[in-house]
Formats: structure tokens, C-alpha cells, sequence
């Protein structure tokens, strides 16, 4: 048990370093979260982790901002291997429309865990989108949405979307939700994770 309290505290600790390094911009402590073949999984991005960091700071000198907010976690430990689910917010500010505006959307991080020579990391990071909602900054302002393109959007990230489409991102349209076939999907690979199995 003292052994999987320390392992739990390190997870926990990696979890929130995420956020708090990737959304102050502070790459090179950032790139310590994930081990050499990490991956991450986004609405606007899927690739490595250091692909990820590059176009991160790419978009954060530009004035990209895209940030996280954090809540409890509940973390499966299987030996060396973990799978951790975070509940979190993403904000993300931008013109939406001609109206500057904010999205935020609520979901949870699912992250495949390992420690190898003594350190956790994340291999894959997979977001699960539950809901979202877009207001404007200025409330006397409102945006006018095309709902054609908006309802092309899985329900749990669509305003999300739509905003990261109308600024030119490419926006993954099968990410997990609440529920459905992706979800599922995805809860099986970690149970898989969990019992050794490849990702």
C-alpha cells in the first residue's frame, strides 16, 4: 500500500504539472510529463508529443490560448502501468463569427501511464468531451452560428469546434463523448493497458 500511495501521489503530480507547464508555456518542463513515444490526441491535433509541444508553441507565440482547468482524479494502478481519468475544463478564446468569444468545454483526460526506470509518464493522452457552451466576452454582442456546420460536430465538443475550424484548425469529428461506441472504445484499450496489452 505505501508503494501505491507514492506511485498515486507521482501520477497526481504529473497530472496537474501538465496543465500548469503546458499552459504557462513552459516547454521544456512540459516535455517531462510524457516518456519518448508519448502521443496526444486533441479536436485540433493527433501526433507525437514533442509534434504536440512544437505546435503548442507555435500557437502560444501567436497568441493561441487554450487552457485547462483540473479536478479530481480517479487513478487504476495494474504494476508499473496506470490508467488516470481527470475531470477538466478547456477554455479556449477567439473570434467566433466576428464576436470575440469563449468556449469552454467539460469533459475528462483518460491517460495511459507508465513507469519506466523509476518514472511515470504519459504515453497516450486521450480527451473525453462531455459538453460545451460558447459565450461571448461582450454580452450585448452575439455571434451568428451557422447550424449547418455546427451540428456537423459531435455534441460534446461542437462549439469547441466550431470555433477551432473557424480559426483553420482541422477538427477531429470521432473523438470520445459521454457516451457512445468512441467512448466504449476507448475504456476497453485501457482495460487492455491495464492487463498488458499493446496500445
Amino acid at each position: 500500500m505505501p508503494d501505491q500511495q507514492t506511485d498515486r501521489l507521482a501520477i497526481r503530480d504529473l497530472l496537474e504539472n501538465w496543465a500548469v507547464w503546458r499552459d504557462a508555456g513552459d516547454w521544456e518542463r512540459f516535455r517531462t510529463v510524457w516518456h519518448d513515444d508519448g502521443r496526444m490526441m486533441a479536436t485540433w491535433f493527433q501526433g507525437t508529443a514533442d509534434e504536440f509541444i512544437a505546435v503548442s508553441k507555435a500557437g502560444f507565440e501567436k497568441g493561441v490560448r487554450i487552457l485547462h482547468f483540473l479536478g479530481g482524479t480517479s487513478i487504476d494502478l495494474s504494476g508499473e502501468r496506470a490508467i488516470a481519468q481527470t475531470k477538466m475544463t478547456i477554455s479556449q478564446r477567439a473570434d467566433v463569427e466576428g464576436v470575440a468569444c469563449d468556449v469552454v468545454c467539460t469533459g475528462r483526460f483518460y491517460d495511459f501511464l507508465e513507469k519506466r526506470d523509476g518514472r511515470w509518464g504519459v504515453v497516450l493522452r486521450q480527451p473525453i468531451y462531455e459538453k460545451d457552451r460558447l459565450d461571448p466576452i461582450d454580452p450585448t454582442r452575439t455571434p451568428k452560428l451557422d447550424p449547418s456546420v455546427l451540428e456537423g460536430f459531435p455534441e460534446g465538443y461542437r462549439h469547441l469546434a466550431y470555433l477551432q475550424a473557424g480559426i483553420g484548425y482541422p477538427v477531429k469529428r470521432d473523438m470520445p463523448g459521454l457516451t457512445g461506441p468512441e467512448v466504449t472504445a476507448l475504456y476497453s484499450r485501457g482495460k487492455s493497458w491495464l492487463s498488458g496489452g499493446a496500445l
